[in-house]
């Protein structure tokens, strides 16, 4: 898989930065998959999806190196995680419209260590993207309560 750089535009001074872009969509599409045998942890927490979701992608021939969203999503504070696995944590969150301080800096570091830069330009850079797909939150949750998987729920 060829890696994708990303700015905020053709005449940004903004740095770039490289992550595989076809593994970190198909993690942020596919990282809650194991929900479809945890219905219950649609509408409240729970962890019992991770590690099915992976298991699911596996045994339909997806590669471990794309499945590794479904079980890491949530892990993110293990040294291990790639950055392209923190894409994926980051996106679940400010989906939801939740920013996750610590786990954005740890993103941060990541990038301002991979691009030379100083931590509060790659900030700057991610901060307004985060914040433009935060926006919308409210309006995707609502519409997420209003089709309840789970008998009982919403």
């Amino acid at each position: 898989m060829s890696p994708t750089n990303w700015s905020t535009g053709p005449n940004s001074t903004t740095p770039s930065w490289t992550f595989d872009r076809h593994a970190v969509l198909f993690g942020a599409a596919t990282h809650d998959i194991g929900k479809v045998l945890h219905p219950e942890e649609l509408s409240r927490p729970g962890s019992e999806h991770e590690q099915a979701g992976h298991d699911l992608l596996i045994a339909r021939g997806v590669t471990e190196e794309l499945t590794r969203f479904a079980r890491n999503h949530a892990s993110w504070n293990d040294p291990s995680i790639s950055t392209d696995d923190l894409l994926v944590s980051v996106a679940d969150k400010v989906w939801k419209g939740k920013r996750v301080t610590d786990l954005e800096q740890l993103l941060i570091e990541r990038l301002s260590e991979a691009d030379h830069q100083r931590p509060w330009e790659a900030f700057v850079a991610l901060d307004d993207v985060l914040d433009h797909i935060a926006q919308d939150a409210e309006r995707r949750l609502a519409f997420q309560a209003e089709h309840p998987v789970v008998p009982g729920a919403g």
